[in-house]
């Protein structure tokens, strides 16, 4: 095994780290340099303000792009770890801020590899370890001290003595993957029996790696008794690696190429439809839907956008229904559709797709193996699924794609994927991309597996069915039909379905009379759109019943309608299911025409009031006042909507202040990191020179212990010939105290006889570096032998002298004998 350190680190620090790590193993310690191979049993670090990739065994620096603001290094490294790796590949994400290496862990799960993460309790910042917990895909949560003992016996399982079943066909592998498909079908419902075989087969590998497990009965009988493992295996199964806008060129295809054409020829208002299939935790299916938006905002029609998305997974289904997604998906979007798709979470660093995305999408559970498929599509994208499926499977599905889509519409395959034996059935449109489009099939062409997965269409068999039916429940049907219709016809009312902003979502019958489109910019809002005469009174009802949620009616309405007025009953209700249940958001708008007796009187009509003078100029009065207040209510409108636009203006600049201060805390977010890392090293560091501060007092307790134990006095002087340190016993020689460190050694009082020339002879030592040796005598009679010699460091510098006296008095006595 080799070990790559990836740390987050200041781009303009220079990194200690890896002199660090070299303290603490046998192993050689590099800092990395562009192109270094990678040996065995060696440990390389990042360098400062690089990104690091591994391409065919070799580090590959990249300077980073920006030197501030949110990286996400170990992403990056994981990402080419798994793809040059592939199942040899293991991650391990240790304590750090943020949810860089998430996507990472992905990948190298995606592609058979183990992942690992320290347990967040035992961790000092816990954001990284758990965002990658939270993905589902780790396989070991532990603290550090338990990580080597784990890593070891699963590199030794996964790549020593494993289980080679990646041999020849035989009737006992064969048998081992029916039993492991059989339990899993029994345990999730899912069949994995069509599965290509040698992916299940390095699934089962890798999960006997995990579990440490040798032999394959033993691990099917834990498969068989354990509930948690099948799931796993499910899981492993099922990884699919996913990143927003996955192989550029392809979706650059696909936005400039196939979607304009999804909208040529439908009317305004038509559903344009997509289905993902297979869409795990939903990048893809969110891509799709913003270069759907994208478009949509160049057209001047309105068409109801709808994207399916299903996946076999619950969990994935829940997590891209979410769409959250963490902040390291910044090395996939453009930053001008992160700011204007995406809000940032500044609590817990994660980003989210914008409501009117999610809006677009419908997220299910489906097997598209044997659940019923979508119809009337115009699109579908089923990437990198069929490449885990084997050859009569992917025989049955690109037919089932054919039936769900409408003609000419367009089939967006992996990169590794094609159409197979089907070239009658769709056309190319971009071979490199795999990008296809349905083309209707020869009358009489018959499907593999029809009556499976594709529902009898064909007239004649409708019919033939019809004819097998009861009599009597034909009656009743038919009956019932002829009942509600005859009701609607002679119940002609017009009826107009609206969210909370008044933009009309469904219109039942003619409104012409009554709504015509307004000008400026083309929208249907029914507000806007609304005749003379009723749009006053419609704005005020539809406020109170949208805040109320109480219906309202107005009778007896005089709307101006081609010159003439016409009498009308409003009612205004809010949108209730079959049950009665309130739907939350919709509101029902019925323009009920008034009888003609009740219409207002035309031109020819005689008023009630004609021949009477003072009733005549009551009703003028009246209608002025109305004219008046109507002119009054329309000034009001006006300032609403100049408000309204005001509003808007003003929440567009709080938007552009609010991606202002993301951007601000993402670049604080990298700035924590990098800090945090420079503080680990300064912790460390601190750490050593304590231990050092440690030792050199224990070094200088045992030095003066040991002065002090020989009983020689020494005195140790610097060269301007100022006392640095002196010895207990100095102090019967010279009158020294602890407060003379520092004086010059002329300026003591001695106890020697004639010590005149003790200053002299130290200058000469330090002058020629030669030493003396001198007999001298106290006042007390003692003889010392003085030797004075220069003080040398270990680097052989002259830092001063040291004079030693030791004592002779017996020796001068015997002498004197």
């Amino acid at each position: 095994m080799a070990f790559v350190l990836v740390q987050h680190l200041a781009p303009d620090h220079k990194s200690i780290l890896s002199d660090l790590v070299k303290r603490y193993t046998r192993m050689e310690v590099f800092e990395v340099t562009d192109g270094m191979v990678v040996q065995p049993n060696c440990t390389y670090i990042i360098p400062p303000n690089y990104d690091m990739a591994f391409l065919n065994g070799s580090l590959q620096l990249l300077e980073q792009v920006v030197s501030r603001g949110l990286r996400m290094t170990v992403d990056f490294f994981f990402r080419s770890l798994a793809q040059d790796q592939h199942e040899q590949a293991i991650c391990i994400v240790l304590s750090g801020t943020g949810s860089d290496g998430s996507l990472g862990v992905r990948a190298v799960k995606g592609e058979g590899g183990m992942a690992m993460a320290q347990s967040p309790e035992s961790t000092e910042f816990a954001g990284m370890p758990s965002n990658a917990i939270a993905t589902g895909l780790v396989d070991y949560i532990l603290p550090p001290a338990e990580m080597p003992a784990r890593l070891i016996a699963y590199v030794a399982h996964a790549f020593g003595n494993k289980l080679r079943l990646t041999s020849p066909p035989s009737n006992t592998t064969e048998d081992i993957l029916k039993k492991a498909c059989i339990l899993l079908r029994d345990s999730t419902g899912h069949d994995f029996s069509q599965y290509k075989r040698n992916t299940i087969i390095r699934r089962l590998e890798r999960r006997m790696a995990v579990h440490q497990i040798d032999r394959v009965e033993d691990y099917l009988h834990h498969l068989q008794h354990s509930p948690s493992e099948a799931e796993a295996l499910f899981r492993d199964l099922l990884i699919g690696v996913t990143n927003f806008y996955r192989d550029p060129k392809a979706f650059a295809v696909l936005e400039s190429q196939v979607i304009p054409q999804l909208f040529v020829g439908k009317p305004a208002g038509a559903a344009v439809r997509v289905w993902v299939c297979g869409c795990a935790s939903g990048e893809e299916a969110y891509s799709i839907a913003i270069l759907l938006q994208e478009h949509l905002e160049t057209l001047k029609k309105t068409f109801k956008v709808q994207v399916f998305a299903t996946d076999i997974d619950p969990r994935t289904i829940e997590h891209a229904r979410s769409g959250v997604y963490p902040a390291s998906i910044v090395a996939d979007i453009t930053p001008e559709r992160l700011a204007r798709f995406f809000s940032l979470d500044p609590t817990n660093g994660t980003y989210r797709i914008e409501k009117i995305i999610r809006d677009v999408l419908i997220f299910s559970e489906q097997n598209v193996i044997k659940d019923p498929p979508f119809s009337r599509i115009d699109l579908i994208s089923c990437r990198n699924l069929l490449i885990y499926l084997n050859r009569d499977l992917q025989k049955k599905l690109i037919p089932l794609f054919h039936y769900a889509l409408n003609p000419n519409g367009m089939l967006f395959l992996g990169t590794s994927e094609s159409i197979g034996e089907f070239s009658s059935h769709f056309v190319v449109l971009d071979r490199k991309q795999k990008i296809y489009r349905r083309q209707v099939e020869v009358p009489g062409t018959m499907y593999p597996n029809e009556g499976r997965f594709v529902p009898p269409l064909a007239t004649p068999v409708v019919r033939h069915r019809v004819t097998q039916m009861e009599p009597e429940a034909v009656t009743r049907r038919t009956l019932l039909q002829i009942t509600e219709q005859s009701l609607v016809a002679h119940y002609a009312q017009i009826a107009v379905l609206v969210n909370k902003r008044g933009d009309i979502l469904y219109i039942y019958g003619r409104t012409g009379r009554y709504l015509e489109p307004a000008s400026g910019d083309a929208g249907m809002n029914i507000l806007s759109m609304a005749r003379e005469g009723l749009r006053p009174t419609l704005t005020a009802a539809f406020y109170r019943v949208t805040t109320q949620q109480q219906p309202l009616s107005h009778l007896a309405l005089q709307v101006r309608t081609n010159g003439d007025f016409s009498s009308i009953n409003l009612h205004l209700r809010p949108a209730t299911d079959q049950d009665g249940t309130i739907l939350p958001g919709l509101f029902l708008i019925i323009i009920e025409e008034c009888p003609k007796q009740l219409s207002a009187p035309t031109s020819t009509d005689k008023h009630p009031y004609a021949n009477d003078t003072e009733g005549s100029a009551r009703i003028v009065a009246l209608e002025r006042e109305l004219q008046t207040k109507e002119e009054y209510l329309q000034s009001i409108l006006e300032e609403m909507e100049t408000s309204n636009e005001e509003l808007n203006s003003t929440n567009e600049e709080m938007q552009s202040v609010n991606e202002e201060l993301q951007s601000t805390n993402e670049e604080l977010e990298t700035s924590k990191e990098e800090l945090q890392s420079v503080n680990e090293e300064l912790v460390t560091v601190n750490a050593e020179l304590q231990n050092k501060v440690a030792d050199l007092s224990r070094v200088n307790n045992d030095m003066n212990n040991l002065l002090a134990g020989t009983g020689v006095a020494t005195l140790f002087v610097d060269h301007h010939l100022h006392i640095v340190r002196f010895t207990p016993g100095t102090t019967e020689l010279i009158n020294l105290i602890d407060n003379d460190i520092g004086r010059s050694v002329g300026h003591i009082v001695s106890n020697l006889v004639g010590d005149d020339h003790l200053v002299a002879d130290i200058q000469a030592v330090l002058d020629d570096l030669v030493p003396r040796v001198a007999k001298v005598q106290t006042r007390a009679g003692t003889w010392f032998q003085m030797r004075i010699r220069p003080y040398r460091t270990l680097e052989n510098v002259i830092e001063g002298a040291v004079v030693t006296f030791i004592d002779i008095t017996d020796l001068c006595r015997e002498k004197a004998k």
